[in-house]
């Protein structure tokens, strides 16, 4: 049907102040690489067998020394904060320097500068974080955050929660890129915040706020495969109300999307039609509503058999969302929020369709007592599924409480929720978080959680389910070392996140005897898997240039097969330099991906890869900016997922109006 079935077969600051005189970074290894868990080694690069592991090791290790020896030659000065706020870890304001989880952020300026088209392809340059395609921008897609399944990452679209009860996850290929102002990506567990879905992380995509005077702009991006972009939006306030609008329509041509002999040679291309509505209005000095509005359709063709010369995937995304806050006392606030989102597909010639409604409703009360603050949030989720034969919904009910607290070098986030389903009741969740800045610059975080994810309402009720599936449990241990100065940051991080009660796809008569029995095979709670690993990352400016990278050592695992999870590698990096000449931004870039299985058990082998980009960007007149990109600079052919085409060597060019 060209979806991609994720658990089935392969379908788709205190201290001295004096200079440093010699450092050493150090990274935790995982008990099966080096030694136990917890020991530590000075930072290495490991030996790589195959050609592309080999040729990212030289690269990988040349980042790795600069940063190193950047941080070892720096002076100990007055640090520098970074004040960017964040939401994503607590459901609350606070700095990156502040939070205790592994977050990460996109800017407007970075989506700007990818020159991508796919949400995804913007995504897989951060630490942590992998995805499988099927085929171009609109085919079906997975993303793997620290390993886990695409199911385990809640996205949140302005606060609105989207997912499919199909096939579990968001439907990344019909979130538009062109709508997004600002993406936050936290790496680990967070479902004594959120509740169910939130094993492996959370994402949460932000579009525009207006403010100030009225700001218009209009884009323009042309590029290979016929791509054309276009983008209109409009910004601003008036007294006490703020709007953004934003419309945008995307078209390609596409390539053809399968590698397997005998099936359509076509191209296969794509048409999305997008807009988004934020408004804003200051009741007072004391409360704020703000509503939100997001669409998206999607249009894109794919290949699945001979019968057919054009098969389509037909997808139609909504997200809408309405927000009441309220400072009920300097040291007292509420948020209350309403939430409904839409995920439609079908398929055609080839009927198929599944329609999954999500609503919510939750409030959420602040109360602060000098440095810590107490949180206390009530929250309902309404899941509804439409897949004949399914006409199926349940609903989860939960009280969700935090308490944070900075006293000078110390920092603690503590959580605690219980959520009640209206299926399989009780299950609760907790995390607790800590935090010691050693010196103005160093600072050693260590967390540990339980997750839960239900089944979807696919996984129970379709001719493939099984009714007393039970919720997948995760129980995840992390411990961070970051070093911040300047422009200077380093940041290494290891986990383990442990699942149980996987849900996989099996076959006959194995749990299904307890099934529907019609097909040899159903879904069952039958495994058990191992996400664990080191993932480094950093940042450092010198001589006018800014260099950037991550490395990330995983080992996501099957322990009931004891192989590889499928479509994932154990090694895969990013790496960035960036230099500004005149009015021109030059940026050069690597992506590097060792070898992974793209079936269970490590059957299909796909090789590793890496990929080369460039990119300059300038404002080239007042109220003119250009941004021109050429990826996959030596044409690799390479695949994310088995029997499916990637994009070759490309260039786009983008043209921006947006008066000063």
């Amino acid at each position: 049907m060209g979806q991609l079935q994720n658990s089935s077969p392969d379908t788709g600051q205190h201290g001295d102040h004096r200079p440093a005189t010699d450092c050493m970074v150090m990274v935790v290894l995982p008990r099966h690489w080096r030694g136990s868990w917890w020991g530590c080694l000075v930072l290495f690069v490991p030996f790589m067998k195959n050609p592309a592991s080999a040729l990212a090791a030289r690269p990988l290790a040349t980042l790795l020394s600069l940063v190193a020896s950047s941080v070892c030659a720096q002076s100990l000065q007055t640090p520098v904060s970074l004040q960017q706020t964040v939401v994503t870890a607590t459901r609350l304001p606070q700095t990156l320097t502040e939070s205790l989880a592994d977050v990460s952020v996109l800017d407007p300026s970075t989506i700007e500068r990818s020159g991508a088209v796919g949400l995804v392809d913007v995504l897989s340059r951060l630490p942590g974080v992998e995805f499988a395609r099927n085929g171009g921008p609109g085919g079906t897609t997975g993303v793997f955050v620290r390993g886990g399944e695409t199911r385990f990452t809640a996205v949140y679209i302005d606060g609105v929660r989207v997912d499919s009860q199909s096939t579990g996850g968001a439907p990344w290929e019909s979130i538009p890129l062109a709508q997004i102002d600002r993406i936050e990506v936290l790496r680990g567990p967070a479902a004594a915040v959120y509740g169910s879905d939130a094993i492996a992380g959370v994402i949460q995509i932000f579009t525009k706020k207006g403010e100030g005077a009225f700001s218009p702009s209009l884009g323009l991006s042309l590029g290979r495969y016929g791509t054309r972009k276009l983008e209109a939006t409009a910004s601003g306030s008036v007294g006490d109300i703020d709007y953004s609008v934003g419309l945008a329509d995307v078209k390609s041509t596409g390539f053809n999307a399968t590698t397997r002999t005998g099936q359509n040679p076509d191209v296969d291309g794509m048409t999305s039609q997008s807009g988004n509505v934020r408004l804003g209005l200051k009741i007072n000095t004391a409360h704020r509503v703000e509503a939100t509005a997001l669409s998206n359709k999607l249009n894109s063709q794919y290949d699945s058999s001979t019968r057919f010369a054009d098969e389509r995937n037909l997808y139609k995304l909504q997200a809408l969302g309405f927000s009441w806050q309220a400072q009920w006392r300097d040291d007292l606030n509420s948020r209350l929020t309403l939430t409904e989102s839409l995920n439609r597909y079908e398929t055609t010639p080839l009927p198929y369709l599944t329609l999954t409604r999500l609503r919510g409703i939750t409030l959420l009360n602040e109360y602060r007592m000098g440095n810590a603050s107490l949180t206390a949030a009530l929250e309902r989720k309404e899941d509804w599924l439409e897949n004949a034969p399914i006409n199926q919904g349940r609903s989860q009910n939960a009280l969700a409480l935090g308490y944070g607290m900075r006293s000078g070098a110390h920092s603690l986030q503590l959580n605690l929720r219980h959520d009640n389903d209206s299926e399989f009741g009780g299950k609760s969740t907790g995390s607790a978080a800590y935090g010691h800045n050693i010196t103005p610059f160093w600072r050693v975080t260590a967390s540990a959680g339980t997750a839960f994810r239900a089944p979807t309402l696919y996984q129970r009720f379709s001719i493939y389910g099984l009714p007393s599936l039970q919720p997948e449990s995760a129980r995840n241990a992390e411990l961070a070392l970051r070093y911040t100065e300047g422009s200077t940051q380093v940041q290494v991080v290891a986990y383990r996140n442990r699942v149980s009660d996987l849900i996989t796809f099996v076959s006959a008569p194995g749990p299904c005897v307890a099934g529907s029995g019609s097909f040899p095979g159903c879904y069952g709670n039958t495994a058990q898997a191992r996400y664990e690993g080191v993932t480094l990352s950093g940042k450092h400016a010198i001589s006018g240039y800014a260099l950037r990278g991550s490395l990330d050592l995983q080992n996501p695992q099957d322990l009931t097969l004891n192989k590889q999870l499928p479509r994932r590698a154990k090694q895969h990096a990013n790496l960035g330099l960036d230099k500004r000449i005149g009015n021109w931004l030059l940026g050069a870039e690597a992506q590097l991906v060792g070898k992974r299985f793209s079936g269970a058990g490590e059957t299909l082998l796909m090789g590793g890869y890496a990929l080369f980009g460039l990119v300059a960007s300038s404002r080239i007149a007042p109220d003119w900016s250009m941004v021109v990109r050429i990826d996959n600079l030596s044409d690799k052919r390479y695949e994310t997922a088995n029997g499916y085409a990637t994009p070759g060597r490309s260039a786009m060019v983008g043209l921006k109006w947006q008066p000063q």
